[in-house]
């Protein structure tokens, strides 16, 4: 008997007794995907996992979202930004009240205008507390993909009935979007890189800069 023979004659014996062909059937299992996760506390491990990726977050009351905004790109240094259409005019207003100039998407932006401006603000779709990334279906308030790709610093608005406990919940969350063929983008903080002699590189594909604000 060679060794193959000897391995599926193995696997033939640790076979004998079983009767379900179907592994799923054979072993249940008591879970249900999509379940949440349970967690202390849901929006202090997303805040926890955010900053450990090196990103910047202010929670913020509802009412002091459009400041917020305004604080934390001024902060960065932020002298322009571009804004998708659907966002909330408090913000707007905020930001060009800090003297920041403003971008509009329409007519599109071209990459190379894009590339001028140092950043952008958007909504998310949802945020992952267990992994702290925050994903985006690009609806009216989140714009188009290039918008959160190619300018530096990318302010992202995150509620907290938006935060899940993990990537399953979140899945879920999302399935309206995906039936819709909508694209998706998932963000665990800054771009970075670091597959050239483990060099870390920040800003390579995307914004080397996150800002979050979790709105209370």
């Amino acid at each position: 008997m060679n060794a193959r023979e000897e391995i599926l004659s193995r696997v033939r014996g640790a076979l004998g007794d079983v009767v379900q062909p179907d592994p799923a059937l054979d072993v249940p299992i008591p879970w249900e995907y999509g379940r949440p996760t349970a967690m202390p506390d849901i929006l202090e491990r997303f805040v926890e996992m955010v900053v450990d990726y090196k990103a910047v977050v202010r929670r913020a009351p509802a009412a002091g979202v459009a400041e917020a905004v305004a604080e934390l790109l001024a902060g960065a240094g932020a002298a322009s930004v571009v804004l998708p259409s659907g966002l909330d005019p408090a913000w707007r207003a905020a930001i060009g009240s800090a003297g920041i100039r403003i971008h509009d998407d329409d007519p599109q932006l071209s990459h190379q205008e894009l590339n001028g401006i140092d950043s952008v603000v958007t909504a998310a779709a949802v945020g992952i507390a267990d992994t702290g990334t925050i994903v985006l279906d690009h609806a009216a308030d989140q714009g188009r993909r290039a918008l959160t790709l190619v300018p530096d610093i990318h302010l992202v608005v995150v509620r907290t009935d938006q935060v899940v406990s993990d990537v399953p919940e979140a899945v879920g969350r999302l399935a309206a979007a995906v039936t819709a063929g909508s694209p998706l983008t998932w963000i665990s903080g800054g771009s970075a890189t670091s597959d050239i002699e483990l060099i870390r590189v920040e800003g390579v594909h995307g914004p080397r800069t996150l800002l979050v604000v979790l709105a209370e």
